[in-house]
């Protein structure tokens, strides 16, 4: 292949050779690049930490899960509660310490009175941590397998 000269048998075709040597010679630059800032990365600086002792950690506090169906029937802890039982349920969870976090499960279509009584029982009780139990999104929107 020629650039150029003085040849009067030249071919009027444009030339569609790819010129590949620009391109590795920038590889090898950036290869050359990477392997002297390589080690770079790993250096670290050493250090004197001094040392302290902490408390250990709290304990967790344990969960009761209570779950409300659709026919407005009360679950602690996956037994069966009636409502009359379940505010003396909740004032005897309220005198542990730590104090165990209430975890309420409704169903879809559960009464909302029958939630809020719910509330207010374990608010009326001395529980203050009350949260609310969901599934996610996509869990909700598949269909139900019986």
């Amino acid at each position: 292949m020629a650039f150029g000269g003085f040849d009067n048998n030249r071919q009027g075709a444009p030339m569609a050779d790819i010129n590949v040597t620009p391109m590795v010679d920038v590889m090898l630059v950036l290869l050359v690049i990477f392997i002297i800032t390589a080690p770079l990365f790993t250096h670290a600086v050493k250090l004197d930490l001094p040392s302290a002792q902490s408390a250990p950690a709290p304990e967790k506090p344990e969960t009761v899960t209570l779950s409300i169906n659709a026919a407005g029937e009360v679950f602690w802890n996956d037994a069966p509660v009636a409502q009359a039982d379940l505010p003396a349920r909740m004032a005897e969870a309220a005198q542990k310490q730590p104090q165990p976090e209430l975890q309420l499960r409704a169903d879809k279509s559960t009464r909302y009175e029958v939630i809020a009584q719910v509330m207010a029982a374990a608010q009326n009780n001395g529980l203050s941590k009350l949260g609310f139990v969901t599934e996610p999104a996509a869990a909700a929107a598949a269909p139900a397998r019986q």
